[in-house]
């Protein structure tokens, strides 16, 4: 499925040091095949409750991977008041499903473009929805009103031309999909569109099409997954940096139309630090615009506004993005991995603070409250006898001699990477001499490395808790620094008043700063209740989630940081970007998508095409 000359007649764009590269495409069901249809990632991963009443994770992907977790099995009957049982994870695909609104002469139109497409339940299924608390429910217990019509697989740029001329000359919708791993209900369709909606899965279109090795650029299609992407710029010792929670399994493209961070940007930047030139398919179908691209493949240009801004953060609304030039770095020599334990939150993010303001953050430095410390601990398996005095000796250590108390200890972990071991170490210690000023003590390499690596299943435990009556979500923000603890403080006081109000006893609300910048930090929230006795689950559950997100914003929080807005958010962006931005969003809309075709109802509520 390659197409070597297209790789060498884009690959003269880039100056001679580019180099086409050979990148075998997956059939379509392939990656399908091994992910869940109603749950996060691979189907042989995933925690389960076993015929022993004990929590296990399931698989050999992971580190903690075949293994069961005693005090994790606790806490969670302790904390959600669960009665376990062994799990049946055998669940059928609903057969329920919204019969297709497809024209035969549409159909005989996709024909004849000869492309991969598919009329399938299960093929349109897994593309009707990302990962939102809401759609994972449905996908369990309910159904969805409307999911697409077809799935049409593209293998390059100039067959999504075709598609999207396709849509305008027969008026059907696209929604583009990539890794599906959206959480803000950007993939789902919205319930009132009655014309044929095609999904453009974007996951054929997976390429490396060139590197440029003296400039430090790559030319990718949009399909192509994060970890995909690592491991062939690995293979020649690259590196682009960017790696998100669910880095294994979303898309280039998504992370461009979400304006996504990582978990190591305070080194390789946000995504838009990364991208030097999109290419982007438009709903505009006259020959000359239907692509958005620059024609230059330079560092920064002072040619008026930017126009790849407007596509960062597009979320499918205004075209498909097909193909992305990043900056790529070579692979660093070393990277070491680091923890520290403050005495509670506060000292924690002072901490930080610091650490940004002196400049010496490491990749990544994330720093949990002391609910997920306490959770956190309890995802290890039993230790050996050996095992247990050392455990026991480093909580005297804490507790007695540092005089930490239990419940409101907080842990940072860290990750450095560079080329030169004395350039890390003298990293190491300037961040560990400023959170010493904060009365953190070093917990080891050890405790950082697993801290980091745990946030990869993290996303596993939501669909548990569904199994056993519990609705568990995450939601983002930007806050300055002096504003920081009196956010984290004011919507877990409002999150316990509702959960109150609604009568709601068993919940988890907690936090952790992931992404620090100079004039302030990105803060992750973790909810969860036990919605047993709750007549609507899940809009109770949203109910609370909006009243913290409205708390969020009266503390000078914003509507998100790298999540996106989606339809979920879609009712705080006229306030978030004001009258005039609206207005520059709408003409920008009904310049680029005159006839609706990206239709997927994201960003702006209610935006109707005045065609």
């Amino acid at each position: 499925m390659s197409d070597p000359e297209k790789g060498e007649a884009i690959a003269e764009t880039a100056g001679t040091n580019a180099e086409p590269i050979e990148f075998v495409s997956a059939v379509p069901k392939i990656r399908q095949q091994l992910l869940r249809w109603n749950g996060w990632g691979y189907k042989d991963s995933g925690f389960r409750v076993n015929d022993k009443l004990m929590i296990e994770f399931t698989g050999n992907r992971y580190p903690i991977g075949n293994q069961e977790f005693p005090y994790f099995t606790k806490w969670c009957n302790e904390k959600f008041d669960l009665t376990l049982a062994p799990m049946n994870n055998n669940q059928d695909v609903p057969t329920n499903l919204p019969e297709p609104i497809l024209s035969p002469e549409l159909l005989e139109a996709v024909k004849e473009l000869k492309l991969d497409y598919s009329i399938d339940n299960v093929d349109r299924l897994f593309r009707a929805h990302g990962h939102t608390l809401r759609e994972m429910y449905l996908l369990k217990y309910s159904s969805f009103e409307r999911i697409p019509d077809i799935v049409v697989w593209p293998k390059c740029h100039e067959e999504v031309v075709k598609i999207i001329n396709m849509c305008v000359r027969y008026g059907a919708t696209c929604i583009p999909f990539g890794g599906g791993t959206s959480v803000s209900c950007a993939a789902c369709c919205p319930s009132d569109e009655r014309r044929t909606i095609i999904s453009l899965d974007t996951s054929q279109m997976n390429r490396i099409l060139w590197t440029d090795k003296e400039n430090l650029l790559i030319c990718c299609e949009s399909g192509i997954i994060g970890q995909d992407l690592e491991r062939q710029l690995h293979l020649q010792g690259f590196t682009c940096g960017h790696e998100p929670d669910s880095y294994e399994f979303s898309s280039l493209g998504g992370w461009v139309a979400t304006r996504a961070s990582g978990m190591k940007k305070n080194t390789y930047g946000n995504i838009e630090d990364l991208v030097i030139r999109v290419r982007m398919v438009t709903g505009r179908t006259t020959d000359s615009v239907i692509t958005l691209e620059r024609n230059s493949l330079v560092p920064r240009a002072s040619c008026g506004p930017d126009f790849d801004q407007m596509i960062l953060g597009s979320e499918g609304t205004l075209g498909v993005i097909t193909e992305v030039v990043l900056k790529i770095r070579p692979l660093p020599r070393i990277r070491k991995y680091g923890s520290i334990v403050f005495p509670n939150f506060q000292s924690g993010v002072q901490a930080l603070r610091e650490v940004a303001k002196e400049r010496c953050q490491p990749a990544s430095i994330r720093l949990m409250d002391n609910e997920q410390f306490l959770m956190g601990q309890t995802l290890r398996p039993e230790p050996s006898w050996g095992g247990l005095i050392l455990q026991g000796l480093k909580h005297i250590y804490i507790t007695r001699i540092k005089g930490f108390q239990w419940d409101q200890m907080c842990v940072a972990t860290l990750l450095m990477e560079g080329n030169v071991a004395a350039d890390v170490t003298a990293q190491e210690r300037k961040i560990y001499k400023i959170a010493e000023k904060y009365g953190g003590v070093p917990a080891g390499e050890t405790n950082g490395e697993r801290g980091y690596r745990l946030t990869f299943v993290i996303a596993y435990i939501r669909d548990l808790g569904l199994e056993f009556n519990v609705l568990a979500e995450s939601f983002e923000t930007s806050v300055s620094w002096n504003r920081t603890l009196s956010l984290c403080r004011n919507v877990k006081s409002r999150v316990a008043r509702d959960c109150h109000a609604y009568g709601i006893s068993k919940y988890l609300i907690s936090c952790r700063v992931t992404q620090t910048y100079d004039s302030g930090c990105c803060v992750y929230f973790y909810m969860a209740i036990n919605y047993k006795g709750l007549k609507n689950p899940v809009e109770t559950y949203e109910a609370l989630e909006h009243a913290a997100r409205e708390e969020i914003l009266a503390n000078g929080g914003s509507i998100s940081h790298h999540h996106g807005v989606g339809k979920i958010r879609a009712c705080f962006y006229p306030e978030a970007v004001g009258e005039v931005g609206v207005s520059l969003y709408r003409a920008t809309k009904t310049h680029l998508d005159p006839h609706n075709v990206f239709a997927a109802g994201n960003v702006l509520p209610g935006y109707k095409s005045k065609l």
